[in-house]
């Protein structure tokens, strides 16, 4: 069953602007290992983001390290998730997290799709190659 469904755009070029204007804002957003990414592969990033906490509700409290972007051995992109964002997708029942990225012509964009059981019937341990488990 789906439970949420997120999206969101991103200004590539506006994007790079607040990264210069805010250095701050990439570590407080972004891991290590994402800060390591490109500036448009960072702004993708920060869309998938926005994207997992529209389709979670958008509750208050979600913080920006609990949902990390990394990539599997195929090189598509899956959240690995902790604290915050972990328990919030138990609350759901979240058992699988799609993740879609993409970049070009100035505009990054991310699509998130979660699927469970429904409200409260996931174990919500962490996050491999988007299954929560």
């Amino acid at each position: 069953m789906i439970i949420g469904v997120g999206i969101d755009v991103v200004d590539i070029g506006r994007f790079a602007e607040s990264l210069e204007r805010t250095p701050a804002l990439a570590e407080r957003v972004f891991t290590p290992g994402e800060r390591k990414r490109s500036v448009p592969s960072q702004a993708a990033r920060f869309a998938a983001k926005e994207a997992l906490a529209k389709a979670l509700g958008a509750p208050v409290g979600l913080q920006w390290h609990d949902a990390e972007v990394v990539s599997d051995h195929a090189g598509r992109p899956w959240f690995s998730v902790t604290g915050s964002v972990e328990r919030r997708c138990a609350e759901l029942g979240v058992q699988n997290v799609h993740l879609s990225l993409s970049h070009d012509a100035g505009v990054a964009s991310a699509m998130v799709v979660l699927e469970g059981q429904g409200q409260g019937q996931g174990q919500g341990q962490g996050q491999r190659q988007g299954q929560v488990s």
